[in-house]
């Protein structure tokens, strides 16, 4: 469990966060700044850090809890992913942010109002709004779960602690104290990091050993080159589908246009985009090499088959406890890596950065697109108006944790429909960018085209499940267990699974529809599938009801 002295440090680490948003408080109450300076910072933050919040708010624990797992389980081809983020980062700075800026807009999807019309804004909105309410709920919750079930550390509490903690920084310093609360949280994430890198290969005789043992187990593998879009990650999959998925992140999702539209100008907003690509690159290849430490400290000794851990999302917490069991307070600046995070893809959550800037970004959508237009108030009144919605998410999205672990299952499932959301707006802006012809009829109905055909693919895929074989999932070894750590242990993971599949072979298969194959598709490609059915459908109805709205 958790010594006193790791209790202090992430103690320390909620009390800073907190302080940055108080500071930001009394700073701008002195100043008596509005609304704009409350969402947007004043428009006059260097891309520094900018960029830093960029790369903490929705990348960080895919890298902290998620991608070190994900190397454990299926190997190095995640790496990948950064040459996706490459192109997303041009495509987003070259198309997307001077088009923001041009219109000097506040919210993402007031482009939409001007370029179609307003129920195409607020189903835009509704649909954000919906979907970061969800999502915010169960980063809150996860990481907590995969913490208290290793550590000790009182589920409830940290749900509660951290949820109100992100309320009340983000409730008083506006957009500012997210931000640089994210440069805090980065410095934290490394320090955690490096840490756990440095202690690693130190425990294992260096970082050459790691190597080795992880080359030995079959880790070490960059060359899937695959076409068949069943396999779960290859070069074309992760390059492809993982440009759309991350261009739903990056591209159109208010927590991050939001920062892009804080900086002075374009050049600094395009300048922030490009170093945040720097960031990511840092971020993920430090958790890719704590994924081989992960696999070469376990390799012959899994402890998820002795059951010591019951989720890949419990591996990296519970290393760390073995790692810095002499060295207190150690164990706890890597609970704050975890917890300053935000885990994903697939089956990763997180904390901090997420969850700050889901509420902040909920809060300006939720003036700029329905408080405004149909109001006059001055700003001081849409300030306050800005924080109260901060406060009602906040309880809103606290209020998700706890239906979140209830959900059990669906957990996953839950996560994933971040990604289904993304593509189909994605679809949206590009209709409306790319495409001069393209009418509110077509946008609004391609829309919902989008989300329908994107959550009908990934309810069949859970109906019928895609083969093992194009996961990939690589074998697990207890041969070197102690005996007496489990009554499996002797038993090695890969002499199971080859049981459980004899034994299944015995029973008859139900008959499976031909359209299963299609379910079997890779789930990064879910994002290509919402936008495509939002551009054609878009498309196809504007061509046949042919009214236009250009600007």
């Amino acid at each position: 469990e958790l010594s006193t002295a790791d209790y202090a440090v992430f103690g320390v680490t909620l009390g800073f966060s907190a302080a940055i948003g108080i500071f930001y408080a009394i700073k701008d109450w002195r100043s008596r700044e509005g609304t704009e300076e409350y969402l947007l910072g004043g428009r006059n933050l260097g891309m520094i850090p900018v960029s830093l919040s960029l790369s903490v708010s929705f990348m960080s624990a895919v890298t902290v809890l998620g991608t070190p797992a994900e190397v454990y389980i299926y190997g190095t081809m995640y790496w990948w992913f950064l040459l996706a983020m490459l192109i997303v980062a041009v495509v987003t700075s070259e198309l997307y942010i001077p088009m923001f800026y041009k219109m000097g807009i506040s919210s993402t999807y007031e482009y939409l109002e001007k370029r179609f019309n307003r129920p195409v804004r607020i189903l835009a909105t509704v649909t954000f709004i919906l979907e970061t309410i969800f999502y915010v709920g169960i980063v809150i919750y996860a990481p907590s779960l995969a913490l208290s079930a290793v550590t000790g550390f009182d589920l409830w509490t940290a749900v509660m602690s951290t949820g109100i903690v992100c309320t009340f920084y983000t409730t008083l310093g506006g957009i500012k104290a997210v931000i640089w609360t994210d440069v805090f949280q980065a410095v934290v994430m490394l320090c955690g990091f490096l840490a756990v890198t440095i202690r690693g290969s130190i425990v294992l005789g260096g970082y050459e050993k790691v190597w080795q043992i992880c080359e030995e187990g079959g880790r070490i593998d960059f060359l899937h080159f695959d076409l068949d879009p069943r396999y779960r990650h290859t070069f074309w999959s992760i390059i492809v589908g993982g440009t759309f998925l991350w261009l739903g992140v990056y591209a159109v999702s208010q927590s991050q246009v939001q920062r892009y539209l804080c900086c002075r100008s374009v050049k600094q907003a395009k300048g922030a985009i490009y170093l945040n690509w720097l960031g990511l690159v840092v971020i993920i290849s430090l958790s890719v090499i704590n994924g081989t430490i992960l696999y070469a400290f376990y390799h012959d000794c899994d402890p998820l088959g002795t059951g010591k851990v019951g989720a890949t999302d419990q591996l990296l917490p519970y290393m760390a406890l073995e790692l810095f069991k002499d060295y207190p307070g150690v164990t706890g600046l890597v609970v704050s890596c975890i917890f300053s995070g935000s885990l994903s893809i697939q089956n990763t959550y997180v904390f901090f950065s997420t969850v700050s800037s889901g509420i902040n970004a909920m809060s300006c959508v939720t003036v700029e697109d329905f408080i405004k237009p149909v109001t006059k108030w001055s700003d001081t009144t849409y300030t306050w108006v800005s924080k109260g919605s901060v406060i009602i998410y906040g309880g809103l999205c606290i209020a998700m944790a706890y239906l979140a672990s209830q959900l059990g299952g669906v957990l996953e499932a839950a996560l994933s429909i971040l990604g289904l959301v993304g593509g189909p707006l994605v679809g949206l802006f590009t209709l409306g960018l790319l495409f001069p012809f393209a009418n509110s009829i077509g946008a609004f109905v391609g829309l919902l085209s989008g989300l329908a055909v994107s959550i009908w693919v990934y309810v069949g895929s859970k109906t019928y499940p895609p083969a093992a074989e194009f996961a990939r999932r690589l074998p697990l070894d207890q041969s070197g267990c102690p005996v007496n750590i489990s009554s499996n242990a002797t038993v090695p993971s890969t002499i199971a699974l080859n049981m459980s599949t004899a034994m299944m072979t015995t029973t008859v298969a139900p008959e499976i529809p031909a359209i299963a194959d299609f379910y079997s598709i890779s789930y990064v490609y879910y994002s290509c599938i919402g936008v495509g059915t939002t551009l054609v459908i878009g498309l196809l109805l504007s061509l046949l009801t042919c009214e236009t709205n250009e600007i």
